[in-house]
């Protein structure tokens, strides 16, 4: 069976030849640069320590290159716009060191500069002239956003600053989204998994807007979860004019990529701590369940797609009200969060969501833990959430740097076993 029909089915919860497989077709199911080195070495891909280039540089991930997606039997690839989150484009690559030494390529506007205290600074569209938007800390693998909150004034907030990132999708964008889809379809049997933007309402990855220069409106992100409470009001109407606009450029890119992807990526918010959700089911149904089932609702009645939504942490409360929002897939299955035990999900939700993710925990087992730990767990997943289809394998979230490789290659050779 080949991969696209394999991932389909999956989707239409009905069990295939074996699990279909993701590593880095979502910003949240990838690999960091710093291990995709290491695993292309050691796989034989890579006779020395060879320059990978880094496809997401927020988060340092790795590109995850045709011959390692066919060593590792991936199923899945990402059709992503072309600008990244500090909102220049993935091109023009030049050299970069990582502080472990590890050698990447990095885009020609990946602009940094060193701070006093060994931190890396980080500009928006690579603009060293405006004050910088993230930082990576010294010994750091990652970047965080630096928060440039101007002072609030509640009697003249506007809406707007709140909007300006999102706007019409130019033309330039549909072209290279039409001219990628139909290569990923017609030169590749994999499945495409599209990430277009604009539709994750409060992402607080993305609410600094380390994209803009110069950002506006509510940016710090403590100042963001108060407001859920204190500005409902104006955050509603945030996601109501941010829906609007997201729908018009749904069907300009509906348009231009047609059913050649089968999943797109809708939603990165985070919805779970690791005790529990830090949102209440009433506040979920109130602020983000309309706009949630609004954009979904036009995807079904519109696309074949299948919609993607990523949230960590403990969020079994919520899944319900995720599945009666539209929701099909749901990423990463933190199932180390206190009550997302994995025989528990499948057996309760298994039949209306898809799981993608819940391979094996990143934080715990696959970092931390030895090879046979890794081989039990993989086992244990696999046998768990395979039955009647509904699951894509992939790790709790990305593989982090410090991941001993003994681990991913534990989890690799048991994924071809057990798949």
């Amino acid at each position: 069976m080949k991969s696209r029909e394999r991932v389909l089915k999956a989707l239409s919860h009905v069990q295939s030849d074996r699990v279909p497989l993701d590593f880095g077709a979502i910003g949240q199911t990838g690999i960091s640069a710093t291990v995709v080195v290491k695993l292309r070495k050691a796989l034989g891909l890579d006779k020395q320590e060879t320059p990978i280039k880094i496809v997401e540089p927020y988060q340092m991930l790795g590109e995850i290159a045709d011959d390692l997606m066919q060593k590792l039997g991936v199923d899945c690839i990402g059709l992503w716009g072309r600008t990244n989150i500090f909102g220049f484009q993935n091109r023009d690559w030049k050299p970069w060191r990582m502080f472990d030494e590890t050698p990447v390529l990095v885009p020609g506007l990946f602009n940094t500069e060193p701070a006093p205290n060994g931190d890396i600074l980080m500009y928006p569209q690579g603009d060293k002239s405006v004050p910088p938007s993230a930082r990576m800390p010294k010994g750091g693998f990652y970047f965080d956003a630096i928060v440039r909150q101007e002072p609030i004034d509640e009697n003249n907030l506007n809406v707007k600053d709140n909007l300006e990132e999102f706007g019409e999708i130019s033309e330039d964008e549909l072209k290279f989204l039409d001219k990628q889809a139909n290569n990923l379809y017609r030169n590749t049997d994999y499945a495409i998994a599209g990430s277009f933007g604009g539709t994750a309402f409060g992402d607080v990855a993305l609410v600094p807007a380390t994209y803009l220069k110069h950002p506006k409106g509510i940016r710090d992100i403590e100042e963001w979860y108060i407001s859920l409470l204190t500005r409902k009001a104006y955050i509603c109407d945030i996601f109501q004019q941010q829906a609007e606009i997201a729908l018009k450029n749904l069907e300009r890119i509906r348009q231009a990529v047609l059913d050649k992807i089968c999943v797109i990526n809708v939603s990165g918010t985070d919805f779970g701590m690791q005790r529990g959700p830090f949102i209440s089911i009433d506040l979920y149904r109130e602020l983000f369940r309309p706009v949630h089932k609004k954009v979904n609702d036009w995807i079904h009645k519109n696309t074949k797609w299948k919609i993607f939504m990523h949230s960590c942490g403990s969020i079994e409360p919520l899944i319900p009200e995720l599945i009666e929002a539209g929701f099909d897939i749901l990423n990463p299955v933190q199932c180390s969060a206190d009550n997302m035990d994995p025989e528990h999900l499948k057996k309760q939700y298994g039949s209306r969501v898809v799981f993608w993710g819940g391979g094996i925990e990143t934080q715990t087992t696959l970092s931390c833990g030895s090879a046979e730990d890794v081989r039990r767990e993989v086992k244990e997943r696999i046998r768990i959430f395979k039955r009647g289809g509904g699951f894509v394998f992939n790790t709790v979230h990305n593989i982090q740097s410090t991941t001993p490789i003994e681990n991913v290659l534990a989890m690799i050779e048991t994924l071809t076993e057990c798949r």
